[in-house]
């Protein structure tokens, strides 16, 4: 059972509207027409938003906390195909047509989400067509992302995956020093290889005084410029 908790409109409903690139350039009169609509749910870590099969109705909004949304395999194997933060949407599908979900929602820890159920956002959309354009924005941005993923699973080595992505963690956070987005069982998962093949990879960059390994996650790049050799080339 989900221990979740709804709440009305309030402050929560407001910051998630205030987050989401989605919402975030309309005129304050539009935005509080908005939060009319949102409901505030609360999830405790392990709990699941949504699970493959279930009716997708609604529009999910990361108010607080972080959400994985993965796959699985005919094995039961997990799939990791991203992480959502704060201002991140997922169930965009149920805005077109009446479907059900493929993937499964999980909250990694204590998290807000803002939902906006089918009909309402479809009445949004068709008042303010410039959230139908920030949608499709979104859309080609993961399409994107998924495509890169693809061709680095099938053509890059693990070194090179994991080289790239602390590249890329380095790069969104604008420094050196930053905290991994996920636990290394959800990081192999999101760059197809096994948990003990990324703490053996990390620690062969750390011997190589290419990064530092931290406490809680936390990663120092001492030289990045090997390791976007490594990425680049497999070298460094």
């Amino acid at each position: 059972m989900k221990s979740e908790e709804r709440h009305s409109c309030g402050h929560h409903e407001a910051a998630c509207v205030a987050l989401v690139p989605i919402f975030n350039h309309l005129e304050d009169e539009q935005l509080q027409e908005v939060m009319k609509v949102v409901q505030s749910v609360s999830y405790k870590k392990g709990e699941i938003i949504y699970r493959s099969g279930d009716d997708s109705s609604s529009l999910y909004i990361v108010n607080e906390g972080k959400i994985k949304i993965y796959r699985l395999s005919e094995t039961g194997k997990e799939l990791l195909l991203r992480i959502l933060e704060p201002g991140d949407f997922t169930g965009e599908l149920a805005l077109f047509k009446e479907t059900t979900h493929e993937a499964y929602a999980e909250a990694i820890g204590n998290t807000k989400v803002c939902m906006i159920s089918r009909i309402e956002l479809q009445q949004l959309l068709l008042k303010y067509p410039s959230i139908s354009l920030k949608i499709l924005s979104e859309f080609s941005n993961r399409l994107e992302v998924s495509e890169k993923q693809t061709t680095s699973f099938a053509t890059e080595k693990v070194e090179t995956r994991i080289a790239l992505f602390l590249a890329e963690c380095a790069d969104q956070e604008q420094k050196l020093e930053f905290d991994l987005p996920m636990s290394k069982k959800d990081l192999a998962s999101y760059l197809g290889t096994t948990p003990e093949t990324i703490s053996r990879k990390l620690a062969e960059l750390e011997e190589r005084k290419i990064i530092i390994q931290k406490k809680q996650k936390k990663i120092e790049v001492l030289d990045l410029d090997r390791l976007l050799l490594i990425g680049v080339d497999g070298k460094g």
